[in-house]
């Protein structure tokens, strides 16, 4: 019994660890307040309720998976693995070092890889599969909210849309 929990205590203590990490970057109420934002922005309350569901949602998903047994897990939980550590990368580069287009191809990045972990995931445990489709969604909620701030800000894409 405490070795089924104690796993899970594990993986809540890590998603908390990242959690504490990505939030360690934060800007300043300057930083973001001056950055051009599109309407549809969610308000900061939001967001913070939106990542803590996304979080326990990994951290059930990746128990599942280590429940499994199945031979696969590691390989699958080294995917789970590497999401945390790009979530707190895009929080570095986005609120820490203010380069939203790299924290826009990172997170390209991030979305690739939550994909692949999601396909992962889910021949080890169905049920694990689908406590990833909410990261997988936020995450691509994300990288357009991402690319639109970079874009309204000066960005690359700002060319573009000039007439």
């Amino acid at each position: 019994m405490l070795a089924r929990y104690g796993s899970l205590a594990v993986l809540l203590l890590l998603v908390v660890a990242a959690s504490w990490l990505a939030g360690g970057f934060e800007a300043g109420e300057w930083y973001y307040q001056i950055l051009n934002k599109p309407a549809w922005t969610p308000p900061p309350w939001l967001t913070a309720v939106v990542w803590a569901l996304v979080y326990i949602f990994m951290a059930l998903a990746a128990w599942l998976v280590w429940l499994s047994g199945h031979y696969n897990r590691l390989g699958a939980l080294a995917w789970w693995a590497m999401l945390l550590v790009l979530n707190v990368a895009w929080s570095g580069l986005f609120f820490g070092l203010h380069r939203v287009g790299w924290a826009w191809l990172e997170l390209g990045i991030t979305l690739g890889i939550a994909i692949l972990c999601l396909r992962a995931f889910q021949p080890l445990s169905r049920q694990a599969g689908y406590l990833m489709i909410p990261f997988v969604g936020w995450a691509a909620f994300l990288w357009v909210l991402n690319g639109v701030m970079w874009t309204v800000n000066g960005g690359f894409f700002s060319r573009f849309l000039q007439l």
